[in-house]
């Protein structure tokens, strides 16, 4: 099975910035599409970003874009967010996915079709 592994989360003042990282191991390939979601209390899970294996079609969420920006690196198995100009309503517990199979097309903006999740690693943003 493959293990998805988060970090970089913390404690931040609006209009400040993060970077999360995601570790893969285990049985994740190079082909898989990644996604970033978040789910804050009380609200449903939500996608927030994904990018395809090669790196050449990404996808975000309205309420991010232009502020976060995704990006991989094969070669470390690694994922990552960064994220810029910080709101309060940016505050949720941020999860690693992986999405097996989708080569084609728009990513997946829908949790139920991701394979694999980490953690969680939590995000809290001060007014």
């Amino acid at each position: 099975q493959a293990q998805l592994v988060e970090s970089g989360g913390g404690l931040v003042q609006a209009g400040g910035s993060l970077r999360l990282s995601c570790a893969a191991s285990g049985r994740t390939i190079s082909t898989d599409t990644m996604g970033w979601f978040r789910q804050a209390p009380g609200k449903e899970r939500e996608f927030v970003a994904a990018i395809r294996w090669n790196g050449s079609n990404t996808g975000y969420a309205d309420s991010v874009k232009g502020r976060f920006t995704i990006s991989r690196d094969n070669s470390k198995k690694s994922v990552y967010l960064q994220m810029n100009s910080l709101k309060p309503e940016d505050t949720a517990v941020y999860y690693c996915a992986a999405d097996r199979g989708n080569f084609f097309g728009s990513v997946h903006r829908t949790s139920a079709d991701y394979d694999y999740w980490g953690q969680g690693t939590q995000v809290t943003v001060s007014s």
